[in-house]
């Protein structure tokens, strides 16, 4: 015996208990529709007999009229319609037309048809659901657009075929934009019957692309840095001038407060932050590398590629210290011919703040600002090439003259042998000749081995702001490093120098070591950079000023502008001369001695009003 299967309990619905019938005592008959065309069936011999044939097998529904019959068909399932030969075909049309009304009133567009008088005849509901002055403007456009079509019926292309084509058209009303696509009914004979109007609410579409073009338009401003004007600029203003031009995009175009900009060291791995707005400097100061494990949603999107949107940080592995009281996040990568140079972070105190169409702005602006950071690397790049360009051909100009006169002064001397007076003054002009020679050498090899102004350095007088500061040097290049120590010792310094920023680092934690006044470091150093070094020395209980000294301006991870925002004292960019290098360490010493005459005066007043009467 076969076994007929339970209904399923609904799952949502089970803290209410219903009993479930068994199967066998559920009664479902088939039904049929009878189109009686009369309220008293009895009268009409066929459907009499019909309802007795149909005995209890089927459940009879009648029908009086077209109209309850259309709506039995709307409302119930039927395994057959009877009627009468002459009214099955209305009613067969009827059905259909109620179906397609179905249809129409279902799709998301509004269609509605227009007469040849400009009257709208039927509209679906999304149609009718517009305000009256909407569905006004549809209709007069839609009667504009039948004499276009009556024209065209009387014109034919080359093919002969008619130019009776569907029309698209576009409303903006208040804050409302609408596409429209009207299209004729056309008789057998090519007279126009109707139109057709189909009506899309384009508003949201419009409001997207109007925000991506002015993305767009504020994306092509940042990389607008090959003109003279930007050209005649540092690296430092002309990154600090892209940052402020940023900021103000990010925060106008896409209302994003709080976001950072890291780009991927290559060597390293690690994302050094070159820019960032409303973040905490604990937030700032993460160490990530672009790792997909371990190194928060940044470290995940630099090593993949792929944009996330954080919905809940509380509930997201991944999300490392961000925003205070952080509650999403949204992370692009930035990236410049397929590769990723970086990442731009943007943080939220909403949860679920980003929405795709926001993964799909920062996308577009990340691009850009990728492109622009290349654009300025590449210009401190070409610097750096004509600049030893230039020096390249004054070395190979004068190098053959100079061994000439070398060589002269040689051979004159063996004629003035006996004469000491010649001789004295040939030494001296084979002296300055070697110097030439030298510095020219030091020139060609690259910026990192030359101070200008070395040879017009006399003995210092005694200087009282110099005296017995306490001067830390880092640089790569001994001859860098030395040469800075020999000057500063004149002007009795007491210099400590570093080879490299673990060196330099190493110093500056040495609780052994005296504290310093001022930090010289180069940017670019293997291991540990300039920028390390300069955060090492603003975490020291009484930080000293930092100087970040850089060869011909070239700064690829951007520390001076990072340092700057944190309080750099200043930049030396290579080749300098002695006395811009006295100059910055003094203002440098000016600054950090301020606060102690500050607070020794602060310290006096106490002291005075202590010793006041009444106290």
């Amino acid at each position: 015996m076969a076994k007929t299967p339970h209904k399923p309990i609904d799952s949502t619905q089970e803290s209410v208990q219903h009993p479930v019938p068994q199967a066998s005592t559920v009664q479902t008959r088939p039904k049929l529709l009878v189109l009686s065309g009369s309220t008293n069936p009895s009268r009409n011999p066929i459907i009499e007999s019909l309802i007795a044939a149909a005995g209890g097998g089927y459940e009879v529904v009648e029908a009086a009229t077209f109209e309850d019959a259309v709506a039995a068909l709307r409302d119930q399932d039927f395994s057959g319609v009877f009627s009468e030969a002459s009214d099955f075909l209305p009613l067969e049309r009827a059905v259909m037309t109620q179906q397609a009304s179905i249809v129409l009133n279902t799709i998301g567009e509004g269609v509605c048809i227009v007469d040849c008088e400009g009257r709208a005849n039927w509209m679906n509901q999304k149609m009718r659901a517009w305000p009256p002055h909407v569905r006004e403007q549809v209709r007069r456009t839609c009667h504009e657009a039948f004499e276009t079509f009556l024209k065209a019926s009387q014109t034919s292309d080359v093919t002969g075929v008619s130019l009776l084509r569907s029309r698209r058209y576009s409303i903006t009303l208040d804050n409302l934009s609408l596409e429209l696509v009207v299209s004729p009914v056309v008789s057998n004979g090519g007279r126009i019957l109707q139109l057709v109007c189909v009506v899309w609410d384009v508003t949201g579409t419009r409001r997207l692309q109007s925000k991506i073009d002015a993305i767009d338009r504020a994306g092509r401003e940042l990389v607008k840095l090959e003109s003279e004007a930007m050209r005649s600029l540092t690296v430092g203003d002309r990154l600090k001038m892209l940052e402020e031009k940023i900021i103000k995009s990010t925060r106008e175009l896409m209302h994003f407060d709080h976001f950072a900009i890291r780009l991927l060291n290559r060597k390293t791995g690690k994302l050094e932050l070159v820019m960032s707005a409303g973040l905490p400097p604990d937030a700032l100061n993460v160490e990530l590398f672009a790792k997909s494990d371990n190194n928060g949603i940044s470290g995940y999107v630099a090593a993949t590629g792929q944009s996330y949107i954080c919905v809940d940080v509380t509930a997201d592995s991944r999300y490392v210290a961000g925003l205070d009281q952080a509650m999403s996040s949204l992370t692009v990568p930035l990236t410049l011919n397929d590769k990723v140079i970086g990442i731009f972070n943007v943080e939220s105190v909403q949860r679920g703040a980003f929405s795709e169409d926001d993964r799909q702005f920062a996308e577009i602006f990340g691009r850009y600002v990728a492109m622009a950071l290349n654009i300025l690397d590449l210009l401190v790049t070409e610097r750096i090439q004509t600049s030893h360009k230039i020096a390249d051909d004054v070395c190979a100009e004068l190098a053959g003259p100079l061994n000439d006169l070398t060589i002269d002064i040689r051979s004159f001397k063996e004629e003035y042998v006996h004469d000491a007076e010649v001789n004295l003054k040939l030494e001296s002009i084979l002296a300055n000749v070697a110097f030439i020679q030298k510095h020219l050498r030091q020139t060609a090899e690259g910026p990192n081995t030359t101070i200008l102004g070395m040879n017009q350095l006399k003995t210092p007088e005694a200087d009282a702001v110099l005296m017995d500061a306490r001067i830390l040097v880092a640089d790569d290049e001994k001859n860098i490093r030395d040469t800075l120590g020999d000057i500063l010792r004149k002007y009795k310094v007491h210099v400590t120098t570093a080879a490299d920023g673990e060196q330099a680092i190493a110093a500056l934690n040495d609780v052994e070591q005296p504290l310093f006044d001022v930090v010289i470091s180069d940017i670019n150093m293997p291991g540990k950079t300039g920028y390390d070094v300069f955060t090492a020395a603003k975490g020291q209980q009484k930080p000293p000023q930092v100087i970040l000294m850089t060869g011909f301006g070239y700064d690829p991870s951007h520390a001076i502008v990072r340092a700057s925002q944190n309080g750099l004292s200043g930049v030396l960019f290579k080749p300098f001369r002695v006395q811009m290098l006295l100059d910055e360490v003094r203002k440098a010493l000016v600054t950090h001695r301020k606060p102690i005459a500050e607070s020794h005066d602060k310290t006096s007043d106490d002291d005075d009003s202590d010793n006041a009467p009444g106290s």
